[in-house]
């Protein structure tokens, strides 16, 4: 064989290596999408309101009960929880959500809104809108404004229940955006994470369990609302928190009624796995050395424990310090002198306590003194120089006095 042939063939089998190897090369790693069912939904953060995914989000559908977010959003602006209020006339067809009220029966704000969100009272919410504004109709002009103030733009009321409407609809991401703000509110979270509730207004008291099945399938799963006409479908609004991470999920016109929740489940899920748990603060850690007031030195001021919070790839982590500049003892070992909380996007991700490293005794007579000093030190340099230069004054003052005595 020649050397040119040698060549030729050294050269075609380094090329097959070559490409070979190139084809090994592994491929990136793609985490595939939340498998949702329902023609509709979103999840956002509900820490910043950032989409984190969505299908036809800002789709205008019914939405049938979710509704009530925002009548009991109205509600709990313009009433007081623990207002006692009389139970309206409700005309109500069969299998429709009611808590039962009878007319004129006495019963509060708050247990009210329990009723709306974990039964989805129709009664409820015929109640409320009456009691905020006097009829329906300037309630649902109230839910509109206060729907046009939050930006909702595929959005409009046309009853506080959810019944069908052309002009009764909303959207997933709508939808998101409201529920993140009622979740600022911690009576309405409060609600929403309610597996069941004693209705204490009311005589006897009633206890009444959530319709809400996603409470029941993970810890984590803070609520909120269900949602289903035969038009509109199954709706459900879903919250979850872990670690800091606070997602809303929502599914609309989902196939079955077990859909809904499994599509929320999936949402919620999906949306976790996409955080990465950093430690942020180690235990021990020195954030702050206030010091000691009349003894002198610094007192380190430590992590109490190590705290992690939840962030997406580009996020970073900011650490605000809430600590006294200076103490005074006795001061205990371990004893809470601060705080440290640390924010992602501006927002508080967690808060862990600021600990005393060591014991510090009460100051003593001599370190009162000398700690008096110390701080006052100018102070005192100033008023001993006013002191000196006005007996300098005084002193030249009595001299040219007598002086003027011997001449005369």
């Amino acid at each position: 064989m020649s050397r040119r042939r040698v060549g030729v063939l050294l050269a075609v089998l380094l090329a097959l290596v070559f490409c070979a190897g190139a084809q090994a090369k592994p491929r990136k790693h793609h985490s595939p999408g939340p498998r949702i069912l329902a023609k509709s939904w979103a999840l956002i953060d509900g820490r910043t309101g950032e989409v984190l995914t969505s299908h036809a989000g800002d789709e205008r559908r019914l939405v049938a009960s979710t509704t009530k977010l925002m009548t009991a959003y109205v509600a709990m602006k313009d009433l007081p929880l623990g207002k006692i209020v009389e139970a309206q006339p409700f005309e109500y067809e069969f299998g429709d959500s009611v808590m039962g009220l009878e007319a004129g029966e006495k019963i509060s704000v708050r247990d009210l809104l329990y009723g709306l969100i974990l039964l989805s009272a129709g009664d409820a919410a015929h109640t409320l809108a009456i009691e905020a504004a006097g009829t329906v109709k300037k309630f649902v002009g109230r839910m509109n404004r206060y729907a046009a103030a939050l930006g909702l733009t595929n959005t409009h009321f046309e009853n506080p229940i959810g019944l069908d409407s052309p002009t009764n609809y909303s959207s997933a991401l709508d939808l998101a955006a409201l529920t993140e703000e009622l979740l600022k509110i911690p009576a309405f979270a409060k609600i929403a994470d309610s597996r069941e509730a004693v209705l204490r207004s009311v005589h006897p008291h009633q206890r009444i369990h959530s319709i809400n099945e996603l409470l029941e399938m993970a810890p984590w799963v803070t609520g909120v609302k269900t949602g289903h006409t035969w038009k509109a479908g199954y709706v459900l609004v879903g919250s979850g928190s872990r670690h800091g991470i606070r997602l809303i999920s929502v599914a609309i016109d989902a196939p079955t009624d077990e859909t809904r929740f499994s599509d929320n489940l999936e949402l919620l899920e999906w949306g976790f796995r996409q955080y990465h748990r950093v430690k942020v603060l180690r235990q021990g850690q020195e954030l702050a050395s206030p010091s000691i007031r009349c003894s002198g030195g610094e007192l380190p001021l430590l992590v109490a424990h190590p705290l992690k919070v939840g962030l997406r790839d580009g996020q970073k982590p900011a650490v605000e310090v809430d600590a006294p500049r200076k103490v005074t003892g006795p001061i205990r070992r371990g004893a809470r002198l601060g705080t440290a909380t640390v924010t992602v996007d501006g927002l508080r991700a967690g808060t862990v306590a600021l600990v005393a490293s060591r014991s510090i005794p009460a100051a003593s007579a001599f370190d009162k003194v000398r700690g008096f000093v110390g701080e006052h030190l100018l102070d005192l340099a100033i008023a001993a120089c006013a002191i000196l230069l006005a007996a300098i004054l005084f002193g030249r003052t009595v001299r040219r006095i007598r002086n003027r005595k011997r001449v005369q």
